[in-house]
């Protein structure tokens, strides 16, 4: 499992294809334990696509789903659990068993909806979620849904649609076992965890990103929406009737986790005790970071900063922001039209003088960075509008010496 967040979406199309009924003795633990009378005729598809809370939400919109049930699959371990399986020991993947009306929709048509809601380019995991645990595969029930999935993945690759090659295993299905009953319907179950995880797990901005208007069913707008939301009223009204009665309000953000389970920029990105801020920062990046102050607007550091490189936070040293995505917003303070890992960053409602505005901070450090504001360039409609004392900067000639240089090529490009 690993970090990651800020906004996204979903969806799409190919046709025709069958596949048949499996033996019941393939699902563990009740996996058919509400199955209707309607659902004697549904066949069966098992996908893996990294977290099964963000597959199972999409397939269960799709029409001519009856269900999905998320689970484990592809390893040799029985009945494992969630914490087994996380840990990436078990040889299983998470996945989701869909069952669907033939008659409704084709096994193609699950496919192509399929590709278009995973990166079917990585092979280490999918999105925040790394680890073979993640990656993603198709699990074939019998000899057509593989003749099907083959052609689909052949497709895909000859499209153009990626310059990485298509790396999604197809593989045989043996046994399905069905998760723990809090995973199940967990994007019903817990709206707002579930918001706040996808949210900055990169799978939305990624899929906009690939697909585009291919995308079926994508808020276009996802950055919008969640300003509109956090300014609406809707989650303060909900959070303050019914506080911790109010499932998810109280989980760390944009992390998957059971109470703890820690990703490995958990590890390296950290914040460290009161004692140590107040000896390391000046007051002015003490003041801002942690008790939410402002700088002076055309009196910071950055403001007018036009080097090439990446900003981190003061505190963590996670990377926020890049200098390819800086523009002069005539504030004075340095503004951005998007984070550079959207995972690092954390949207809050912010009520405070009297208005309503959407608070950034880093989720590592949780340092008070500045706000968001609907009102940039086009590319994104938004305005990271930041405090300075809150950044480093690290010039891109520094970011190999000081362990960003997986950074580099993002300079590269752009020199070439």
């Amino acid at each position: 499992m690993n970090p990651m967040r800020i906004l996204f979406t979903l969806m799409v199309v190919f046709a025709i294809g069958m596949s048949g009924c499996q033996k019941s003795d393939n699902v563990q633990q009740g996996a058919r334990k509400d199955m209707t009378k309607e659902d004697v005729m549904t066949r069966e598809a098992t996908f893996a696509g990294g977290c099964f809370w963000c597959t199972e939400a999409d397939f269960e919109k799709l029409p001519g789903v009856v269900k999905v049930i998320s689970g484990y699959t592809g390893g040799d371990q029985e009945n494992p659990s969630y914490e087994e399986v996380s840990s990436g020991g078990t040889g299983h993947v998470e996945a989701i068993q869909v069952y669907y009306d033939p008659s409704k929709i084709t096994y193609e048509r699950l496919l192509d909806f399929f590709w278009r809601h995973i990166d079917p380019t990585d092979k280490g995991g999918q999105f925040v979620d790394r680890g073979s645990q993640y990656r993603s595969a198709i699990f074939y029930h019998d000899e057509e849904q593989k003749r099907l999935a083959e052609t689909s993945r052949e497709a895909l690759s000859k499209s153009g649609r990626f310059k990485k090659p298509v790396v999604t295993e197809i593989l045989k299905f043996n046994k399905f076992y069905e998760a723990e009953g809090y995973h199940q319907d967990y994007y019903k179950e817990h709206p707002l965890k579930y918001s706040y995880y996808r949210h900055g797990s990169g799978r939305d901005s990624f899929l906009n990103k690939a697909w585009g208007k291919d995308l079926e069913g994508t808020k276009k707008h996802p950055l919008k929406y969640s300003y509109y939301r956090h300014g609406s009223g809707r989650d303060s009204f909900l959070n303050k009737v019914w506080g911790k009665d109010l499932e998810g309000t109280k989980i760390k953000e944009g992390i998957k986790t059971k109470e703890g389970i820690k990703t490995k920029d958990e590890r390296i990105y950290q914040k460290p005790d009161d004692a140590t801020l107040r000896k390391r920062l000046s007051p002015l990046q003490y003041q801002v970071t942690r008790k939410n102050g402002t700088e002076p607007s055309f009196q910071n550091e950055f403001w007018d900063n036009k080097r090439e490189g990446i900003y981190v936070d003061i505190v963590s040293g996670e990377p926020l922001f890049s200098s390819l995505d800086k523009f002069d917003s005539g504030t004075g303070w340095p503004s951005f039209t998007k984070p550079l890992e959207p995972g690092n960053m954390v949207e809050k409602e912010d009520s405070s003088f009297f208005m309503k505005r959407i608070e950034a901070r880093s989720r590592y450090g949780d340092s008070h960075l500045g706000h968001v504001f609907p009102d940039g360039p086009k590319t994104t409609g938004l305005r990271y509008c930041m405090n300075s004392a809150a950044l480093r900067f690290i010039p891109k000639e520094n970011l190999e010496k000081e362990g960003y240089g997986k950074y580099l090529n993002l300079f590269k490009k752009d020199e070439g």
